[in-house]
């Protein structure tokens, strides 16, 4: 809940602060590994995000010191298993079943050192499937700064080194199939290259 347009896609509200919620280390798919689509959805979506890998431990950080803690900025997936999560919003239950179940987190192998970047309040990046882009975004159009969530998360949760924290979605998400090809980039950068088995 990070972009308006995607947002205004799901007819929602915009939040007063950032959303979060957790996934597990056993949700990473790394290297471009193949996802093998799960037996237990029938409609899974691809969310693609900018992800920052944390540098610092820090917890209550001050916003105006947030950038320290990133040392890298990366693609990922947060895949979602949309028919569940429907259900649990229907009946008022918290859904990282449908969110942080095993490889639902694809992330590049690697992370563009922050250095590296002019600007990380305006970084581009895109998903093709199956050669089509479907999803668009720039991280100026971040309701919420790197900063801010950064910043927000800590308040409750200590930041560790090596952790990740994906920023959110762009407009454009939707299903995949066995057999698609997902290819994510930041600015021209490939990062992202796996297949859905």
């Amino acid at each position: 809940m990070n972009y308006a347009r995607h947002i205004e896609e799901f007819a929602g509200e915009t939040p007063l602060n950032p959303v979060f919620f957790l996934k597990p280390e056993t949700a990473l798919l790394r290297n471009n590994q193949p996802f093998y689509y799960p037996d237990f959805t029938k409609d899974l979506h691809y969310e693609t995000e900018l992800v920052l890998r944390i540098c610092r431990v820090g917890r209550s950080i001050p916003e105006q010191f947030a950038a320290r803690y990133i040392s890298g900025i990366g693609l990922g997936i947060d895949f979602t298993a949309r028919d569940i999560q429907t259900e649990c919003r229907k009946r008022g239950l918290p859904w990282e079943i449908a969110k942080g179940f095993d490889y639902s987190a694809p992330v590049s192998p690697d992370f563009i050192p922050v250095g590296d970047f002019e600007n990380i309040g305006n970084i581009n990046f895109r998903l093709e499937l199956n050669g089509q882009t479907v999803q668009k975004g720039n991280s100026s159009d971040l309701i919420f700064s790197f900063n801010r969530i950064i910043s927000y998360v800590s308040q409750f949760i200590t930041l560790k080194i090596g952790d990740l924290i994906f920023t959110g979605t762009p407009d454009g998400t939707g299903s995949v199939k066995t057999g698609y090809n997902l290819k994510g980039y930041i600015e021209n950068k490939p990062m992202l290259d796996f297949d859905i088995k």
